[in-house]
């Protein structure tokens, strides 16, 4: 049963539509990566996804007992957000806010869950120090384990990857590819489509051509040969 559905949605601002006529569904344990030229819309799904904003038509609806408070979500960091003045474990328990209701502390059993995502993420060592004095790797490793503390359902993950070393890359990629095999549902935004039919199970590619389907069918499709054919002239 799908966890995600999109119907006929239509995503844009005021009267300008970025992208439309979208259609597509994640099952559990999907992994879906989001790919196409800058402008076409990512970003404004992803939000979508998150109802942080409308769309200007069409649905989307979550199903197999999946609710929106199950959703974790790293977005793209910006210059403030990487300044941060707080400690790994404050930014890692942030992720069971959630989870609090209207209590004012965190609990034991969020306390444990922000430290086993730690361990899980491999940044338990790095647990008191000042989030905005790690690495671009660290931080996104602290910002794994603050998701995983909102879920352990489904990730939105908006370019986790962005301005990365190649060798931190590809260890970001296995991280989020051993989530997906535990169970986790993954939709990650990626430019890079070499990497996105290597790791994902499934493409949603959106701009003035739209596909939806197995990455093994987009290989195979005409947007799919042609946008991996420029990606292999430009390596």
């Amino acid at each position: 049963m799908a966890e995600l559905i999109c119907k006929d949605l239509a995503l844009g601002y005021e009267n300008q539509v970025l992208v439309q006529g979208l259609n597509f569904e994640v099952n559990k344990g999907n992994y879906l990566c989001i790919v196409g030229e800058n402008g076409t819309g990512k970003s404004t799904l992803m939000r979508t996804l998150l109802h942080l904003q409308k769309p200007m038509s069409g649905t989307v609806e979550l199903g197999d007992g999946l609710t929106a408070t199950e959703i974790g979500y790293l977005p793209q960091q910006t210059l403030v957000q990487r300044d941060f003045p707080a400690s790994v474990r404050e930014v890692v328990l942030s992720g069971c806010q959630a989870r609090m209701g209207r209590r004012p502390f965190y609990s034991r059993e969020e306390k444990k869950l922000a430290a086993d995502n730690m361990a899980r993420m491999g940044v338990s060592d790095l647990a008191g120090r000042c989030y905005r004095e790690l690495s671009g790797g660290q931080q996104q490793r602290v910002l794994l384990a603050r998701a995983l503390c909102a879920t352990e359902r489904m990730l939105l993950l908006d370019e986790p990857v962005a301005g990365l070393d190649p060798k931190v890359t590809s260890e970001m990629y296995r991280l989020i590819s051993k989530l997906n095999e535990e169970g986790i549902s993954i939709i990650m935004i990626s430019h890079d489509i070499a990497a996105a039919v290597h790791y994902a199970s499934h493409i949603l590619h959106i701009g003035t051509e739209i596909f939806f389907g197995t990455t093994e069918a987009y290989r195979k499709s005409p947007i799919g040969r042609r946008y991996l054919y420029d990606e292999e002239e430009k390596a």
